[in-house]
């Protein structure tokens, strides 16, 4: 396919025809916008080439235009010395060249159109091309994004998570009954330690009545 009909294929093809066509759409997304870089590049290349092209004929259709005039000067120059022979040979030569410069503006004429059309194509693909890369933005963040989603509805209904919560929960449930052992000991301790300080006070009573009625028979005696 020749670089102008593919680049014009591409610059009046409908993307969304062609992606509601495509098996794989991103597949497809991203080989239009490699044929629209590669024509790109193309169409710089050879708007290089007519640019070139341009330039020569400015140059050849100056130099002829010059030659033109000289050869006018020239004849004139002769009809004022009375030289109309010699007058005559100038405005043939002046007449060649002027043809010359006529056809070189004719070609450059060609080429200048050619130029512009190339422009105006390439605005139009680059414009198509913007497209493209904005579609397959969008085409890749909402696989990115249904990726994920998938991903998230797969592992909410796993069975994996459910044993994963029954596990907690029976890991819950042990550590409830290590608080409620704990708690059980202290509250034990508490009722000991209220026992123990009772029974000595009780001691405590018991042993100062057994002074007192020592102390008191050492009275009884010694006051004898």
């Amino acid at each position: 396919m020749g670089m102008f009909s593919r680049m014009t294929d591409i610059v009046q093809a409908n993307l969304n025809a062609m992606l509601d066509k495509a098996e794989d759409p991103e597949k497809v997304i991203r080989l239009i916008i490699q044929e629209m870089e590669e024509t790109l590049v193309e169409i710089r290349s050879e708007a290089a080439k007519y640019i070139a092209q341009q330039k020569l004929f400015q140059r050849q259709q100056e130099k002829f235009q010059l030659e033109a005039d000289s050869w006018m000067k020239k004849a004139e120059l002769a009809m004022s010395k009375g030289k109309e022979d010699l007058a005559r040979s100038a405005l043939q030569e002046k007449q060649k060249y002027s043809e010359q410069a006529t056809a070189v503006n004719d070609q450059l004429a060609q080429v200048e159109e050619l130029l512009t059309n190339l422009q105006d194509d390439t605005s139009r693909l680059q414009s198509k091309l913007s497209e493209a890369r904005s579609k397959q933005k969008a085409l890749a963040n909402r696989k990115q994004s249904a990726t994920v989603r998938l991903k998230a509805k797969a592992v909410e209904h796993s069975n994996k998570i459910e044993n994963a919560m029954a596990r907690f929960e029976q890991y819950e449930q042990r550590i409830d009954n290590l608080e409620a052992q704990v708690e059980a000991y202290d509250l034990t301790a508490r009722n000991d330690d209220n026992d123990t300080s009772l029974n000595a006070q009780f001691r405590e009573l018991t042993a100062n009545d057994d002074i007192d009625k020592e102390l008191a028979e050492l009275k009884q005696k010694y006051a004898a």
